[in-house]
């Protein structure tokens, strides 16, 4: 009779965790479902979805959860302009939240504010900078209230975004300085740069093409920065716990000190030295061998890097002479035209590979700008040069700013030769433009632009890298523009498509001098 008693009590504990466990459970698989029809592209039944697992989760108590998911339908809802449903959400959320607090006996600030930010978002979607500031002073607000760290970070996000949604760039931009002057103060590296990233991405919402132009830039100055930074960091540290150490052994030997004139023993102090300097030795060979590790694996890759340009630059010099004497074949041999282009193809692929090579392994170290080059004179010599490649109605356009650069004329050439030819082979109709500008006391501006068929989107962000994919020799190996990428680095500067002009392609190379 016992047994049984106890059999039913454990049977109606296990009934009873199993029920609290549901609407949780119920939740999560709701939630799966969502995503999976929203990826299917079936807003509605996604919206529905996550009503019903707000639903769930609201009855478990799992008020983080059910915020949300409403926020996920709130979300649905006015991507397909349902405003007034949208709101309504976002009343019902707040009336949760109010009840949870009640009953929890505390104001949960942090979902309060996630909604709040929800109602943000719609407006700055509807263009009502007068309800978007509201919501932006509650924001505020419960930051304020809620002392958390985090949040308060969010509000900068959602204040910064607010400026730029209305052209107060003046304002976001302190704001984002602000933000920027947080992170960098705690060195959360990772922080900086994620907050360049958001910066840019609601420029492009914003489609403010100079902001996302300026971000990009401080973007990069930034990665080099943090570089150095880090760097410093970690000197620091070592310093410190050099330091540190320092201090520590100090202390022992005051320790030793001490004792000995307590213990007043001879044996005592030389035997309690033995020991100390048995550790220090020990750990003075710990290192040693650590430090020696080290030195061998940096000495490891150094050789194989060398001997990997050694190979590459040795296969190519030895496949020039072959080529050489494959192409005079070809020339003797009648109908072989296409075997002649190919291994003139190969030719010019081996010398993009040493070049690549010569400048990955010297990219550390900038060209000698010490030439007083005449830019007018170079661009129009450059512009003349292309004249007999252009195809048939194609222009040309020079406007070029008469002044004196320091630089290395003889790579500034390359670049921009090869810029220019490129534009004209591409271009079958229409003009090519070469400008060059100042930007600032020490910044200059050189752009190629061509109204040629353009570079497809999905190809833009692979042009500079090599060997991202498999080319037709014959049509170009693609090595060029990574070439004059490098080249642009190491002439203190960066080569850059210009994403914000549609008739064809614009390269921008920026230098500093």
């Amino acid at each position: 009779m016992r047994l049984k008693k106890v059999i039913l009590a454990l049977s109606l504990c296990l009934y009873m965790m199993v029920q609290a466990q549901t609407p949780t459970s119920k939740g999560d698989d709701l939630i799966k479902q969502a995503k999976a029809r929203y990826e299917q592209k079936d807003f509605t039944s996604s919206r529905s979805l996550y009503k019903q697992a707000f639903d769930a989760f609201a009855a478990a108590g799992s008020y983080k959860q059910a915020v949300e998911c409403g926020i996920y339908v709130s979300n649905l809802y006015h991507r397909e302009f349902l405003y007034k449903e949208a709101f309504d959400m976002c009343r019902t959320l707040d009336q949760m939240i109010a009840n949870a607090g009640q009953t929890q006996h505390k104001t949960l600030y942090d979902l309060f504010f996630l909604v709040t930010k929800e109602r943000e978002n719609m407006y700055l979607k509807l263009k009502n900078p007068v309800q978007a500031k509201v919501q932006l002073d509650r924001l505020q607000e419960l930051a304020n209230q809620s002392d958390n760290q985090d949040i308060h970070n969010d509000y900068l996000y959602s204040k910064m975004n607010y400026h730029y949604s209305f052209g107060q760039n003046t304002e976001g931009d302190a704001t984002f300085s602000e933000l920027i002057a947080k992170y960098r103060k705690q060195k959360n590296y990772d922080k900086v740069t994620a907050c360049y990233k958001t910066l840019i991405g609601v420029a492009t919402r914003a489609n403010n093409a100079p902001l996302v132009a300026r971000t990009y830039d401080k973007l990069i100055a930034w990665l080099e920065t943090a570089k150095t930074m880090n760097a410093q960091d970690e000197l620091s540290v070592a310093k410190r716990k050099y330091n540190e150490s320092l201090q520590t052994i100090k202390e022992k030997d005051d320790a030793l000190a001490t004792k000995k004139h307590i213990i007043g023993g001879l044996i005592t102090l030389i035997v309690i030295l033995a020991a100390g300097l048995a550790i220090l030795i020990v750990l003075m060979i710990r290192n040693l061998a650590v430090i020696a590790r080290q030195k061998k694996t940096i000495r490891i890759a150094n050789e194989h890097n060398e001997l990997k340009s050694q190979f590459i630059n040795n296969i190519s010099a030895q496949m020039a002479p072959a080529l050489d004497a494959l192409d005079q074949s070809a020339g003797r041999i009648t109908g072989a035209q296409h075997l002649s282009v190919q291994i003139s193809a190969l030719k010019s692929f081996s010398k993009h590979i040493q070049d690549l090579t010569t400048l990955e392994n010297s990219l550390s170290e900038t060209y000698e700008l010490n030439d007083n080059c005449n830019v007018g004179k170079l661009c129009d010599e450059l512009i003349s040069g292309i004249k007999g490649e252009l195809k048939t109605g194609v222009t040309t356009s020079l406007d070029v700013t008469a002044l004196q650069l320091k630089t290395n004329t003889e790579q500034l050439t390359f670049l921009l030769n090869h810029l220019l030819r490129n534009a004209a082979y591409h271009t079958e109709s229409g003009k090519i433009t070469l400008e060059f500008k100042k930007r600032a006391a020490h910044v200059f501006q050189f752009s190629v632009t061509d109204t040629g068929p353009g570079i497809p989107a999905e190809q833009r962000e692979e042009i500079f890298k090599p060997f991202s994919g498999i080319k037709d020799l014959t049509q170009g190996d693609g090595l060029g523009l990574p070439i004059c990428s490098l080249i642009a680095m190491k002439l203190n500067g960066s080569l850059t498509l210009d994403p914000t002009y549609t008739k064809g392609c614009r390269f921008i190379l920026k230098i500093t001098a």
